[in-house]
């Protein structure tokens, strides 16, 4: 009989020819080169994951550096743009072919939006009959990287023809495109995210924060408000929800945190965290608002090293608190948030007895919207 050390050994012969028949010894070394191999596996895929993170932060890197270069360029230029756009009797032409196209829709979505009537007109069918949508009053918008698309240029003297002032947003400036334009905003970029050099991608995101620049500083300079917002936005969500009462959408009842005003503070504070709005309101005994406690105040007497648990609501209140009545339109609830950057208003009747309280996220929907975009 074979003894079981033979197992240790390799054998083979006539009983089976050809084969290796293998011991533990030889098992456990198998066994131990395939962890290696599986351990170099790993290791090969997590370089390989690696290598993709290090290339997409380079990427957001570079298309970040020229955001940030195009700021140390925004000069007088830019300030004549906005002013002839805002005197203009007419609308905001934009034009471009290619990715600088798709730039140029995207940018022309944002001005309607925001109070700036702009129109994208595509320079091949311009040439073809769509120049007729054009008038004198008008401002040109052409969009280039290279300033030499050949489209753009052709167009160029029609548009002058016209009467339109033209204004480019190019990477060159002694291109054709920036000489036959009465303002030039330089939009160019050290150098693309593509590792050829090839693919518009730090260009064109340059191109779209310039025109995002645009946007803002037009709906600043023409005092654009949530409410015209909502005139031009009848159909959406957001239209929908500044169409409303604030007695439509205000939290009554629970919904409302409150103390009197000679409540202790640590009452206060587990009524701030009661509802998780960030305030309780602080009433008199007859139920009307004579102040607002919010999480700032608190942090700023913590800060003070006051002892605030020795004190009462009235000792730590804000007086004087912004108020909203019941039947005000939301859109003027939402004016008031964001001139004084509050996100919570007190509703109170004609008496100052609070009615309810109005969060931002009553009027612009929970987790969907926030002041300026941020």
């Amino acid at each position: 009989m074979a003894r079981r050390s033979d197992c240790l050994r390799i054998r083979s012969g006539p009983e089976h020819p050809g084969h290796a028949r293998f011991g533990l010894a030889d098992l456990a070394i198998r066994a131990e080169q395939g962890k290696e191999l599986m351990v170099h596996s790993k290791q090969f895929t997590e370089t390989k994951y690696i290598m993709v993170i290090k290339q997409a932060i380079e990427v957001l890197r570079t298309e970040a550096e020229g955001i940030l270069k195009l700021a140390d360029r925004v000069d007088d230029n830019f300030a004549r743009m906005v002013e002839l756009i805002c005197n203009s009797e007419g609308r905001l032409i934009v034009s471009g072919i290619g990715k600088s196209g798709i730039i140029g829709r995207k940018i022309v979505a944002t001005l309607n939006s925001t109070g700036t009537r702009s129109l994208f007109l595509h320079p091949v069918e311009a040439m073809h009959g769509d120049l007729g949508m054009v008038c004198p009053d008008d401002i040109f918008l052409a969009l280039s990287n290279s300033g030499e698309t050949y489209e753009l240029n052709i167009l160029a003297p029609s548009i002058r023809n016209i009467g339109c002032k033209t204004i480019a947003f190019t990477g060159k400036l002694r291109s054709t495109l920036a000489k036959h334009s009465d303002i030039v905003i330089d939009v160019g970029v050290d150098r693309e995210a593509c590792p050829l050099g090839l693919v518009p991608t730090a260009s064109s995101t340059a191109m779209l924060a310039m025109g995002d620049a645009l946007a803002v500083v037009l709906i600043n300079k023409k005092h654009f408000k949530s409410s015209d917002f909502k005139k031009i936005h009848p159909g959406g969500l957001l239209g929908q929800r500044l169409s409303s009462s604030v007695k439509d959408i205000m939290l009554t009842g629970e919904g409302v945190p409150s103390v009197f005003k000679d409540a202790a503070m640590n009452e206060a504070i587990k009524e701030i965290n009661r509802p998780g709005l960030g305030v309780t309101f602080v009433l008199r005994s007859d139920q009307s608002l004579c102040g607002i406690i919010t999480d700032g105040d608190i942090r700023r007497m913590l800060a003070s090293k006051k002892p605030i648990f020795e004190l009462n609501a009235e000792d730590v209140m804000s007086t004087n608190p912004r108020t909203v009545s019941p039947d005000s339109p939301a859109y003027d609830a939402l004016n008031i948030m964001e001139q004084h950057q509050i996100t919570v208003l007190p509703v109170t009747d004609s008496s100052g007895k609070v009615q309810g309280v109005l969060h931002l996220h009553d009027i612009l929907g929970k987790g969907e919207f926030k002041f300026n975009g941020k």
